[in-house]
Order: structure tokens, then sequence, then C-alpha cells
């Protein structure tokens, strides 16, 4: 790409010699003879300019498209394999920006603008080495002016591009008031605040009006400045290149030659200050990017471990052991990486294959925490995580993410059909073993009223399904792949009474030989559980069935009678 942009500039800069010799061996001597061999060399360098700058075009564009392919396979590869704990610390329009935008503001630097620097710092290079050799002194008159013309575009450059950032701010802000404008729309209208909503939006537009105005100003100035020097330049040519030409110092076609240099000159010149001065934004994008792909995982395998079992992208399959159930957290400690108060203080708990663990607390008491250690989502602060009498560590994390079968309590589908939604949990899964599923958890009757079935599309993360149907689906996913350790983070929470029994029938027949890990709000779906565990205030204070935290009456009893006689009001509310 480089060396076709060389190739480019050094073109440009020769074509005008053309005009010289035709000037000067076929006007001024008013011959035609040498015309078919003069138009054969020309044409023949014309039809190899075209095919340069189209293959120059072509390879530029295949450089933007493979940088930006490759820095965003490996900015989304990096992702996958972060930790949780970036993603509770970053929103999704933050990491996107740095996905899509940046890379693609790094691939057109790369591309576009170093072949920018590259075609127009050449053509300058060449065509005042053309100057100076057909005839110096009058070269040195123009070259005076490219320091001032250099002076004028840094000192414009310098105040578009302040004004341009300003403008993306702004725009940015009304995108904000527009997006806030039609998601809100319904709590406008029930707040009555459409008049502030309109007075903030008219003032962004207007701020946005004024700022862009002034920018082009500044532009037309920057413009009108380049075109003065280049007039300048031209006078210049004219006025002595004409001078010496009467006295037969220089011919009329090296005038010529003067003249196109002169008027072509300076707009290299102000396109490469301007590149340099985009690609030394981009710099920002750089920094934004690198700083993704810098970001280690708080959860990684050690390369004895990769060894072994390989990693996320290319597992070692036939390396890997069968689980079967048995966990035991062993004086862990833990506080989340941007906390630094312990949610677990040398706590021990031992969770024997089939055991049923259900997890109980306020809402904001953390009883994720226990789960998200089991999982691997984040790693113990001090002690461990056993898993079959083995630290959670010594095997790989795409060994146990495999085994491990989460329903989350926002339930979330991908773009795409039903059967393909179902299959991410067992990709080589048979229509049978699917329909399966989906009736173990009682999902069948929602797929079968749907006009194509199994084929039907969900829609963008499944808008087309109620929340309730997505949660039996998201249900049904993690069944179909069997695995040994389930956790429900309350599954329940999004589906109606009629069904939530239908699912606690499935649970009970689903979890027997499995263990698993129950996240309950509603309490009486866990009255069967082996173990409770109680969270308060981030910490496990209470443990045991539910008949032993009955008979403490502690945080355990205080919750399921508020629960019950909060149950019994809304039935007498109902019935009156």
């Amino acid at each position: 790409m480089i060396l076709l942009g060389f190739i480019a500039s050094l073109i440009d800069a020769a074509s005008p010699l053309f005009n010289r010799y035709a000037l000067d061996h076929f006007v001024a001597k008013g011959t035609l003879d040498g015309m078919p061999v003069f138009l054969m060399i020309y044409f023949a360098l014309l039809i190899f300019y075209v095919l340069e700058n189209f293959l120059c075009t072509y390879i530029c564009g295949q450089v933007e498209m493979s940088v930006d392919r490759d820095l965003r396979n490996l900015a989304f590869n990096h992702l996958q394999e972060l930790s949780f704990s970036y993603f509770n610390q970053h929103n999704v329009g933050y990491i996107h920006a740095r996905v899509m935008s940046d890379t693609g503001k790094i691939g057109v630097m790369v591309a576009w603008r170093l072949m920018d620097i590259v075609w127009n710092g050449s053509y300058v290079i060449c065509v005042v080495i053309m100057m100076f050799i057909l005839n110096w002194k009058l070269a040195l008159m123009v070259s005076v002016l490219v320091p001032i013309v250099t002076v004028l575009i840094m000192i414009f450059q310098r105040k578009l591009v302040v004004v341009n950032r300003h403008i993306r701010e702004l725009n940015s802000t009304i995108t904000g008031d527009l997006n806030e404008g039609i998601i809100g729309a319904r709590s406008i209208k029930a707040l009555a605040v459409e008049d502030r909503i309109h007075d903030d939006f008219k003032r962004d537009t207007e701020n946005m009006r004024r700022t862009s105005v002034r920018a082009s100003h500044y532009s037309a100035l920057f413009t009108s400045s380049v075109t003065m020097m280049s007039s300048a330049a031209l006078a210049i040519v004219l006025w002595r290149g004409g001078y010496i030409t009467m006295q037969g110092v220089i011919h009329i076609g090296t005038l010529a030659v003067f003249l196109t240099y002169a008027l072509n000159l300076m707009e290299p010149i102000q396109w490469i200050i301007t590149t340099m001065s985009e690609m030394i934004m981009t710099q920002v994008n750089i920094e934004r990017l690198t700083g993704l792909l810098d970001t280690a995982s708080d959860v990684t395998d050690s390369p004895e471990v990769i060894e072994k079992y390989g990693d996320t992208f290319h597992p070692k399959r036939e390396n890997w052991e069968p689980l079967h159930g048995d966990i035991v957290f062993k004086d862990v400690s833990f506080h989340y990486p941007d906390g630094e108060e312990y949610v677990l203080d040398h706590f021990d708990l031992t969770v024997k294959h089939g055991t049923n663990v259900a997890i109980v607390g306020e809402t904001g008491a953390g009883k994720s925490t226990l789960v998200n250690l089991v999982c691997r989502f984040y790693e113990p602060t001090s002690g461990q995580v056993l898993i079959d009498g083995r630290d959670v560590r010594e095997r790989s994390q795409l060994w146990l993410h495999s085994n491990i079968g989460y329903v989350l309590q926002t339930p979330h589908l991908f773009s795409g059909t039903i059967r393909d939604n179902l299959r991410y949990g067992k990709p080589d899964a048979t229509d049978e073993q699917i329909w399966d599923a989906l009736k173990l958890v009682s999902a069948d009757g929602i797929v079968n009223r749907m006009e194509k079935k199994l084929d039907s599309d969900v829609g963008e993360g499944g808008d087309m399904l109620s929340t309730g149907e997505k949660q039996l689906l998201s249900f049904a996913r993690a069944l179909l792949a069997d695995p040994r350790i389930l956790v429900l983070d309350e599954a329940t929470a999004s589906i109606d009474t009629v069904t939530e029994k239908a699912i606690q029938d499935a649970i009970s027949t689903v979890t027997r030989g499995r263990t698993s890990f129950v996240i309950a709000h509603r309490l009486s779906t866990i009255i069967g559980a082996d173990i409770i565990l109680v969270v308060d205030d981030g910490r496990i204070v209470e443990q045991g069935s539910h008949r032993e935290l009955m008979a403490k009456q502690g945080v355990y009893y205080a919750l399921f009678t508020r629960q019950y006689e909060e149950l019994a009001w809304d039935r007498v509310t109902l019935l009156e």
C-alpha cells in the first residue's frame, strides 16, 4: 500500500513534464513530428496510473477492513476471557465504543490516513525537487510561501480540532436527550414535563448551532487563507516566470510546469497537517483500546492447567474428568475486587453430591456471592473452593462451566430461533431431546402456540416473548445440557403461580442426583431444601434446614413469618 502510494505521487509529480514536452516540442515549434510515440507513452502511463490508483484504493480498503476485523476479534475474544468484575465496573456503552468505534477509527488511520501522509508527503518532496531542478531561483521564491502556509494551517487546524471536539460532545448530549425523550415518553407524559424536556433539547440544539457556525467561520477563513497563498504562488510564477521566459532563460513549457506546481503545492501541505492532527487524535482511540486489551482478568487458568485442559477457545476435552458434584468451602474469605469489606470471612461449608442448597436473604444482601465462587466467576481472596476434592483452580474454567446449568433472574435469549437458543446448552441435541426439556418445564405449550414451532424467531434478546416465557425457555436450555451442578438465581421470579408450581415439580425431579443451588426470594419454594443459607448484609448468618432455622427464631424465622403475613394479607384483600 505504501509503495503504491509513493509510485502514485511520483506519477502525479511527473505528469506536468508531459505538458512541458508538448508545449516546447509541438506548440512552440509548430510540428507534429513524434506525436504518435508521445501519445502512446502518455496513454500507457495514463492506463498504468488508473490501474495503480484502483489497486491502491482496493488495498487501502483491504487494510482498513482487515485491521477492523483483527482488532474487533482480538477485543471480543479478550472480553470473553475477562471475569464478571470487569462487566460490573464498566457499562455496555463503554465497552461497545471500544470494540466498534475505536477499532474503526484505528482502521481508517492505518489505511487511509497513512496513505494520505505517504502520497501528499512524497508529492510535496518530488514537486520541490522538480522545481529546483528546472529553475532554482524561481523555485526558491515559491518555496518561501511554504512555511507561511504551514503556520497558518497549524493555527487554524488547532482551533478546528478544539471546536470539532466540542461539537462531538454536544452531539452526544443531543443524542442522549433524544434517547430519553423516546424511551421515557410514557414517564414524560405521566409527569407532565414536556415543556422542561423541550427546553433542554432546544438549549442543547442552540448550543450545537452556535458552535457549528463558529466551526464554519474557522473553516472558511482556513480555506480562504490557503487559496490566497496558492494565488500568491501563482502570481509569483506568472510575474517572475513570465519575465524570465520572455528573456529566454526558460521555455514556455517550463513556465507551464511551474504554474501547475504552484497551484497544486499548497493543498497537499494542508492535507498533511490535517491528517497528522487526525492521527494524533486517534491516539486517544488507541489508548482506550489497548487499555481494554491490557486489562488482565481476575480469574485466569495457570499455564499448567491450560497445557492439560486447553483454554477457552482451544479446549482439550479428551483430558476432562467427569464432575461428580461434591463441593467444599475451606476457610474461604472473599471481598469483591472493587470493595474492601469481606463478604465471606473464614467460611466453611461442605455440600455433598446431590445436595439441594437454598440461599435466601433480603434484596441486595449478597445472595449471589456463594454461587459466583462455586461457578468461579470470582476467585476467593483466601482459602479454597474444592470440587470433587480438588481446588477449582487446578482445572480449567471451561471444564467447570460446561458442567454447570445456570438460570438467571433476568433471562436472556440470543437472536435466532428457539431451536438455536436451546442448543446453546447442548449443540448436538435432537428435536426429541429439546421437546423433552420443554415439557419438563411446561414450556412446550409456548412453543406449540408459535407458528413455526422450534423454528420461530425469538427476536433481538428474546423481545418477541414475554419475560416469563423467556424464563421458561432459559430453564429448558439449562436442563438440556444435563449439568452436574444446577444454579437457579430466582428463576421463578418472572413466572405466574400456576407455572411456578409446574416448575417446582420439575425442579424436584431434575435436581435429584445433582448438586443444586437455589437463590430464592419466595421462601415457600425452598422449604424442602437440604441446607438453607441465610445471607444478611453480605454475610451468611444462619444455616440449616427449614425446621432447624424456624426453631431458632432468628433472621430466617423473621423473613418467613413476614412473607407469610404479607401473603395472608394479600389473600384477605383479594377476598374482600
